[in-house]
């Protein structure tokens, strides 16, 4: 049996209801007591090198984020060429419709677009994705 000074000391305290609220929901999604939370976060605070630890998880955050920043500014390039190249082919390769078609083109048009939003839902749902298809350094010109 442990002798009484190795056993934790218990301390009191009082927090605003908003930290209260923020510790029990931290705890809870970590599936841990908010003893044990409080416990850690004062040991942090009081931890010498608290702050090195703060500025390196800040630190990888960041480079997380600028990852994904690349990745979104990769994925908006990808699309916006796409679909200038299929703007600038649709509107060189098709010829305007006589007056007398035109009823008839918008009803097989509307017919195309549903199928086409189908077609991209099974895609988006199964893959593969256009950016896992585009190399990563594809002719990128700066």
């Amino acid at each position: 049996m442990p002798e009484r000074s190795e056993k934790k000391k218990r301390l009191s305290v009082y927090l605003d209801p908003e930290l209260m609220l923020l510790l029990a929901d931290y705890a809870d999604r970590r599936a841990k007591s908010r003893s044990l939370v409080a416990e850690a976060a004062i040991a942090s605070f009081l931890t010498p090198d608290a702050d090195e630890r703060q500025e390196a998880a800040l630190s990888r955050r960041l480079d997380r984020l600028d990852r994904n920043m690349q990745r979104l500014e990769r994925d908006i390039g990808i699309a916006n060429e796409a679909f200038a190249i299929f703007i600038r082919s649709w509107l060189t390769s098709t010829p305007p419709l006589p007056e007398a078609a035109q009823a008839s083109a918008r009803a097989q048009g509307g017919q195309r677009y549903d199928r086409f939003l189908e077609a991209l839902g099974r895609r988006l749902m199964r893959g593969p994705k256009l950016r896992q298809e585009v190399p990563e350094e594809s002719g990128q010109e700066g």
